[in-house]
């Protein structure tokens, strides 16, 4: 039987969606102390990944800019190039930027927000959680 889900999204049955290893090592990374090889990547993904998928995916999220390396032995250590929180605003800023309409799009998006979240935001926005908006004094 085949998958309808991954047919709906022009994927191989069996195959994973398109993106998740690369955000599986992103979070790899991002849950780590400090830089990681690919064989410590590889032992932090779920899964039996073969280490040449991890290292494809780790060289292609490099060539990306979205990872920093440096030697370790024979092979490379990886790092983000930022943080999770910066990874995500900017896909959120991408997606925002690519809508049809912009004021639909993110009025839609505060009205599904949490109160706690629309709160937050809120503060945010006006400057009450110490955080400075971007705008002048």
């Amino acid at each position: 039987m085949r998958d309808r889900k991954n047919d709906e999204a022009g994927e191989a049955p069996g195959r994973r969606p398109r993106g998740e290893l690369e955000s599986g090592v992103l979070a790899a990374l991002w849950g780590a102390d400090g830089p990681l090889t690919a064989r410590q990547v590889q032992e932090r993904l779920p899964g039996d990944l073969a280490y040449t998928t991890v290292l494809t995916i780790l060289t292609r999220l490099y060539d990306k800019g979205m990872l920093v390396r440096h030697r370790a032995g024979r092979g490379y250590a990886y790092a983000p190039a930022r943080d999770e929180a910066s990874h995500t605003a900017a896909r959120m800023r991408t997606l925002l930027e690519h809508g049809s309409d912009r004021e639909a799009v993110l009025a839609r998006f505060v009205s599904e927000l949490s109160q706690e979240d629309e709160q937050l935001l809120q503060r945010l926005l006006t400057g009450q959680d110490g955080e400075r908006t971007g705008e002048g004094p």
